[in-house]
Order: C-alpha cells, then sequence, then structure tokens
C-alpha cells in the first residue's frame, strides 16, 4: 500500500500491458476510504454472510476480502457488520462484485469499501455453499485467487499476479514519471506532438502504414499509451 500510494491503477494497467500480463481489470466504485491495496481474501457469497467470517478466520493482517456476487444488482450482499468484522479481523478493504448497503454506517467506519452500487434489500434467498467458496472469486470475467493481489483507487480495480507485483510497479513508476515529466512540459509551453516527434511519426506511417503510434511512442520513450 506504501508504494501504490504514489501510483494509479492506471499506471498499473499500461505497466501490465508493457510486460505481458493480462490486464484484468473491472469498474468498480470507491465508497469508502478511496483506495486499497492487498492480497486478495477471496469469498463467494451464496445468500448468507457466513462465508465472509468463515473467510475472516484465515485472514493476514493487509488482506483484502473480494466478494464474488456474480455481479447481481438485486440484492446488498455486504453491509455494515461484514466490513466492521472485517476491520477487526485486520483486512484493510473490501471489493465487492455486486451491491453494497449501509452506506452512511460503511463511510463513518472508514474501511475502504468498493462495489456496482448500493441498494437497501438484504439476500432473500440461500444457495448451498460451493466447495470453492474460499479459495477463488469470479470478478467480472476474471478469476482470482490468493496467488493475486488487487488494487483499488478513483478509476476502478485492478488484478495482479503476487509475484510480479515488484516487476509491474517498477514499470508503473517509469510510466508515471515519464507522463509527469510530460504534463510538466506541457505546462511550460512545449506540446505533448513536439515531445512525442509527432510529424516523425505521420512521415514514417506514410512509409510504413503498418507502423502503430505505439511502436513509434516505444521508440521514443513517449509512454502515454505505456
Amino acid at each position: 500500500m506504501e508504494r501504490f500510494e504514489g501510483l494509479t491503477t492506471a499506471h498499473v494497467a499500461d505497466a501490465c500491458i508493457r510486460a505481458g500480463v493480462p490486464v484484468r481489470t473491472v469498474s468498480l466504485t470507491s465508497v469508502a476510504g478511496g483506495r486499497v491495496a492487498g492480497r486478495v481474501l477471496p469469498a463467494q457469497h451464496v445468500g448468507s454472510v457466513d462465508v465472509f467470517l468463515e473467510a475472516f478466520e484465515s485472514a493476514k493482517v493487509g488482506d483484502v476480502l473480494v466478494v464474488d456476487n456474480g455481479g447481481r444488482r438485486d440484492e446488498a450482499c455486504v453491509g455494515d457488520m461484514v466490513a466492521l468484522e472485517a476491520q477487526a479481523a485486520g483486512v484493510t478493504g473490501l471489493v465487492v462484485w455486486g451491491l453494497h448497503r449501509d452506506t452512511v454506517d460503511i463511510t463513518a467506519i472508514g474501511l475502504p469499501v468498493f462495489s456496482l452500487g448500493a441498494l437497501p434489500t438484504g439476500p432473500l434467498w440461500l444457495d448451498p455453499q460451493p466447495s470453492d467458496a474460499l479459495s477463488s472469486a469470479t470478478i467480472g470475467e476474471w478469476t482470482v485467487t490468493r496467488d493475486d493481489v488487487v488494487l483499488g483507487d478513483e478509476d476502478g480495480v485492478v488484478f495482479v499476479p503476487a509475484d510480479r507485483v515488484d516487476e509491474l510497479f517498477d514499470l508503473a513508476e517509469s510510466i508515471r514519471d515519464t507522463e509527469y515529466a510530460q504534463a510538466d512540459a506541457i505546462r511550460a509551453g512545449r506540446s505533448l506532438r513536439e515531445q512525442v516527434r509527432f510529424a516523425e511519426y505521420l512521415t514514417a506511417r506514410a512509409a510504413n502504414p503498418e507502423l502503430t503510434f505505439r511502436q513509434h511512442l516505444r521508440a521514443v520513450q513517449g509512454a502515454i499509451e505505456e
């Protein structure tokens, strides 16, 4: 989390592209707390909070509870009690592929919570708990496990392999620094077109229609598209 404070999920997503790592992102809104970073603690919701309590039994300090509720929009699957219990267990945030409720209370608790939105209605059903309910969670089109880290901010959420976090952060910091320098140069009067030698790109593309702007940017270390 300390290192992620100086980055954004956009920087990390661009780093994934550069490193050849699948870009696993979802659009979720921050309810409270702003940003989150930690190892995935997966839980598949099937109508009862007991799966979350069971997950907390094995939680490690710094974990982030990642809740798979199938993207349902007809019920809220987490509320203030889950957020409080998560906080007490050392969990540093909640990422919910579904809805939450008790927004005012969750905001007061201050634990970072990301979800698809809010709804007053809680679960009105109960299904059997699958055997892998605590080992994986499907968020959007992505299935994540304890081998993944989740990062979230105002742009949404990105999942990255835990064993490649340092590499991706190195790349993300390099991309960030290049983009910040470019922004400073624009403010100082040097256009982005000038910085990335856009006229040269247009000339080269005319000679080679297969040349992409991304290839050109890599050649001149432009970074704006990763």
